[in-house]
């Protein structure tokens, strides 16, 4: 039997779903590689769904309602129990409470993923941090020793005031009012694109060069970027 080209893309929102699901079992016992690893693989899949809509003409209200809730797992739940986990871990209190506020990453995703539905001001680009790039950002944390050595002053990444401090930011980043620019690049004017372009060479470097450091440097050049052009342009 023949699937119908109208479940293809939902089908695809349902494998970011299942990904993310599998990523809070990792995270649960502390293998925050492998809970990684399948967070890239539902982004990888949340990608493809709009795509495969888009190209069968197929898009509708369903896969919109679909795709926020399997990114409510994948890029909401996922990186607010990984901040819990690492704030469990550094804890300086023996409130065993404290760390629950790492899940306010979760509840700004989840604001931020109900308002981007009716935002008709982000189809091309973004306002606030899309919650895939925060993601990503978060659970880069507990992996920042892979595949590069730190120095020892490099700790601080994980102290628990900046990891309480990167919550609290995550969230108000994801839902503030700053334009992020477009990676959409539409052809190879350097001129028109120069922003893009040298965002993109840099990223490919840090994340040649420092791995996962690279990668949470990445998405923080992103928005730093996107601040600067901002104030230029007024």
């Amino acid at each position: 039997m023949m699937i119908s080209k109208a479940h293809i893309p939902n089908s695809i929102t349902l494998l970011n779903l299942f990904c993310g699901c599998i990523a809070l079992v990792f995270v649960a016992e502390k293998q925050f590689e492998m809970g990684f690893l399948f967070v890239a693989f539902g982004i990888f899949f949340d990608f493809f769904d709009g795509f495969f809509a888009r190209k069968f003409n197929v898009s509708g209200p369903l896969g919109v309602q679909l795709d926020s809730l399997a990114d409510m797992v994948t890029s909401g739940v996922v990186p607010g129990f990984v901040m819990y986990q690492m704030l469990q871990q550094n804890a300086i209190f023996h409130c065993q409470y404290v760390p629950y506020l790492g899940f306010i990453i979760t509840l700004g995703a989840c604001y931020r993923l109900a308002n981007f539905n009716i935002d008709t001001r982000q189809s091309d680009s973004f306002i606030g941090l899309p919650t895939p790039a925060n993601t990503l950002f978060i659970l880069s944390l507990p992996l920042l020793h892979l595949g590069v050595e730190l120095p020892e002053w490099f700790v601080f990444a994980t102290n628990f005031w900046v990891l309480l401090g990167f919550t609290f930011l995550s969230a108000i980043v994801m839902n503030a009012e700053i334009p992020l620019f477009s990676l959409k690049i539409k052809n190879f004017s350097f001129q028109k694109y120069a922003l893009q372009l040298v965002f993109l060479v840099i990223a490919v470097l840090l994340l040649l060069f420092l791995k996962f450091l690279g990668l949470a440097l990445v998405i923080l050049l992103y928005v730093v970027l996107s601040i600067v052009s901002n104030l230029s342009k007024k």
